[in-house]
């Protein structure tokens, strides 16, 4: 918009001032009349709408009406001699004007006032050009050419030195940015300088016992496996507790029920009326099956919470893959939720009928799962706080049967990853999440989970578009 300005107080100046240089005929004296009086109440409405972008980040249909309106009744008023409906405006456009200041004074920057400056000042001109050729001819002939001039000139030059301080903040931003991320870095070369001497000296004091260290090594990294293992844990807890809640909801409602039967069938016995004690006694038979049914729900539920907190033995099991999946996306799911009310996310699944049961370490591979619908819930949820139109948040868990192997695969449609990013993925420690929100260990330990199974793990993404898992696991 600045440099729309600009151009227009160029054609603007050389229409202005053509005639003093140069001896035009009268057809060229019109046209560059016409242009000089169409073009000066543009560049006023140009200023209005850069200086109401500036103050509050937008641009109104009423500063794109008096743009069309000013251009217009200035024209009419000194083609027509008709200037009512151009005072009527610019009238308008200095009220908008006042507006803008006064709604936006306590917010208005150092360089903004150059902005401010740049449209309060050639309308300040603009009266005095207009007062002098009503009132005072002989000043308005002493002085229009400077006159002119100055509220010509003086809007570029303002919004000039406005860029030059935006500009300035900029660099001055940027520098206390680098300054801090030369902090941070210092910070953090600082602590692991700290980690290396700790470790130099934990090196020094097991020397003489190599074995010792060794086994120390072990127990260091089971322990982080464990920790990482038990950081999924917690975010399992909230959709267990949700999944658990509904059959033990069936228990306790089918128990009282049965209560209520018992009671009926009782005083069907008092009265001597067998066969409806014998249909009661039916219900509640069917009553306690559904117990029992759900009571197992419940129980395969804790199960598999243990299962998923206690150590690996690495021993596989025949393993449903399908059920695995399911299971694992909608606790993931109810988890988040739990964490965040706000989530909403679309569930897709599309799991292969024909995928046969194949021996793995379930604990293991649902723990890849897992991390895999976690991180595809974070990138939805990401990209869901951009509130883009039409973006509706979608995970897909799908399951296929090959000749040889089973694919299972997880995909989202949030933010993507970069290609830096993704060459660095499955190295340990590295996340792309901010600091605390992620280990780092998570698709590290996917890697290596997938890879005792002889198994394969890859990515396909779309920076800002799509990410997708394809885990390929051997059925033999």
């Amino acid at each position: 918009m600045i440099a729309i300005l600009t151009t227009l107080t160029l054609i603007s100046a050389i229409c202005l001032f053509y005639n003093t240089f140069y001896e035009i005929s009268y057809p060229e004296e019109k046209l560059r009349f016409v242009f000089t009086v169409s073009l000066q109440p543009a560049i006023f409405s140009f200023s209005l709408i850069i200086l109401e972008w500036v103050l509050t980040k937008r641009t109104t249909w009423i500063s794109i009406g008096i743009l069309i309106t000013l251009t217009i009744t200035s024209a009419i008023a000194h083609l027509f001699s008709i200037s009512l409906p151009f005072g009527i405006v610019f009238t308008l456009m200095v009220a908008y004007i006042t507006y803008l200041l006064y709604t936006n004074w306590d917010s208005i920057t150092k360089g903004q006032w150059a902005v401010v400056a740049a449209l309060v000042l050639p309308v300040i001109g603009a009266f005095t050009y207009i007062y002098l050729h009503k009132y005072s001819l002989d000043l308005y002939y002493e002085y229009e050419k400077p006159i002119n001039s100055l509220t010509v000139l003086i809007a570029p030059i303002l919004l000039l030195v406005y860029v030059s301080v935006r500009f300035k903040e900029i660099l001055v931003a940027i520098s206390q940015e680098s300054q801090k991320v030369i902090r941070i870095t210092e910070e953090k070369k600082e602590i692991l300088a700290n980690q290396n001497i700790k470790l130099e000296q934990q090196v020094k004091e097991r020397t003489a016992e190599l074995k010792n260290s060794i086994e120390h090594l072990k127990a260091t990294q089971d322990q982080l496996i464990q920790s990482e293992k038990m950081a999924s844990l917690g975010e399992l807890t909230a959709g267990i507790a949700h999944e658990i809640q509904n059959p033990l909801n069936f228990v306790n409602n089918f128990s009282e029920l049965s209560s209520e039967l018992i009671d009926e069938m009782n005083t069907e016995l008092s009265s001597g009326e067998l066969e409806e004690a014998k249909l009661i006694a039916e219900d509640i038979k069917d009553n306690l099956g559904k117990i029992n049914f759900h009571g197992k729900r419940a129980e395969n539920i804790v199960k598999a919470m243990l299962q998923h907190s206690r150590k690996s033995t690495a021993e596989k099991e025949s393993t449903d893959i399908n059920q695995l999946a399911e299971e694992y996306l909608r606790l993931a799911y109810h988890g988040l939720r739990a964490k965040d009310k706000s989530f909403n996310a679309t569930l897709i699944t599309d799991l292969d009928e024909s995928v046969p049961q194949i021996k793995v370490v379930p604990q293991d591979l649902g723990r890849v799962i897992l991390n895999l619908i976690t991180n595809a819930f974070y990138a939805v949820n990401e990209k869901g706080q951009l509130n883009l139109p039409n973006y509706a948040p979608t995970v897909t868990v799908s399951t296929k049967n090959l000749d040889e192997n089973i694919i299972i695969k997880v995909s989202d449609n949030g933010n993507g990853i970069s290609d830096e990013a993704r060459s660095k993925i499955f190295q340990p420690f590295f996340t792309t999440k901010p600091t605390g929100q992620g280990t780092g260990l998570g698709l590290s330990m996917s890697y290596d989970i997938i890879k005792s199974h002889g198994g394969s793990i890859s990515v396909k993404t779309e920076n800002g578009a799509y990410t997708e898992f394809t885990i390929q696991l051997p059925k033999k």
